[in-house]
């Protein structure tokens, strides 16, 4: 990104905002869940799966912004933050139009889910409002998910077991443990990006109040949460062979390179700049497994 930001074009700034890199968070649980219906011959309605797919795209992006708006009011993202510049922070932006825009994303994700709603009734308009308000409290008022170490919970929650089985349940009409495990296993995946940036970030995070769970249990704790994280959804692979899922359990071991590379990458370095090219590594993971387990559920 320009060090100036009048080198920066007009629309630069607010296609940045959305972060869209990050968007495979919400398409991996999304495809997961489509797919496995689909591996089980049920015959998938492609308008509910878009629909799903872009109203967990405007949580996302709504959560990434006001997390932005918040975190700059809080002093969380100053001149010494070692991840990518945020917008409000290098001034592209004002943290009132990224608040806005925020919001704006959070009402896009609800008029989206109209035909979601139709099909699947009340538990969904509430999975749905309850995921926009948990997206906003991340880090928004007085007792946010972020500031409270609530974070990982949330994350692997909603980007895993809810979106998941939410794809699945309006495809299929039912909730079973299959689509559980595979909820578990990409939400972990989900869960370990967000592990490695608070670890990184974790002497900032405490100086501006953000009481991430390295801050609350320190430095090792974080790394055996990323280890735990990376590695269960990789054992949970024994649970496909059991159901017959032969090459689902197989080819997600692929990433196994991958994810060994950043946990000992985490294990040898102290919390730093270098911990950007392993949160490159953790977001790599998260979506070949995601497209290796699809893969391996349809063959």
């Amino acid at each position: 990104m320009p060090n100036n930001p009048s080198t920066v074009s007009v629309w630069q700034p607010w296609i940045l905002a959305l972060r869209p890199q990050s968007l495979t968070a919400s398409l991996a649980p999304v495809l997961i869940g489509t797919v496995l219906a689909l591996s089980q011959g049920i015959s998938i309605d492609w308008m509910i799966a878009f629909s799903v797919l872009l109203s967990a795209f405007f949580i996302q992006t709504g959560t990434n912004l006001v997390n932005d708006a918040f975190d700059y009011k809080r002093g969380a993202d100053t001149e010494d933050r070692l991840g990518p510049i945020r917008l409000v922070q290098r001034g592209l932006l004002s943290s009132q139009q990224v608040h806005f825009l925020g919001i704006l994303s959070f009402l896009l994700a609800i008029l989206v889910a109209i035909p979601i709603i139709l099909k699947g009734g009340g538990i969904l308009l509430f999975i749905i409002l309850l995921s926009c308000l948990c997206g906003y409290f991340y880090t928004g008022g007085s007792i946010s998910l972020a500031y409270t170490g609530l974070a990982d919970f949330f994350v692997v929650t909603f980007f895993g077991v809810v979106l998941t089985g939410s794809t699945y349940y309006l495809q299929s009409g039912i909730i079973n443990a299959n689509v559980i495990v595979a909820g578990l296993q990409i939400g972990l995946l989900a869960t370990v990006i967000i592990a490695i940036n608070n670890l990184r970030d974790h002497v900032q995070d405490a100086q501006a109040g953000r009481r991430s769970l390295p801050v609350r249990f320190g430095v090792t704790f974080g790394r055996c949460e990323i280890t735990f994280c990376s590695m269960t959804p990789l054992l949970l692979g024994f649970y496909w062979f059991a159901q017959g899922y032969v090459y689902a359990a197989l080819l997600p071991l692929l990433t196994l390179p991958i994810i060994y590379k950043f946990i000992t990458g985490i294990w040898k370095n102290e919390p730093g700049r270098i911990y950007n090219s392993l949160f490159g590594m953790a977001a790599l993971t998260h979506l070949l497994f995601g497209l290796l387990i699809s893969i391996g559920f349809m063959i």
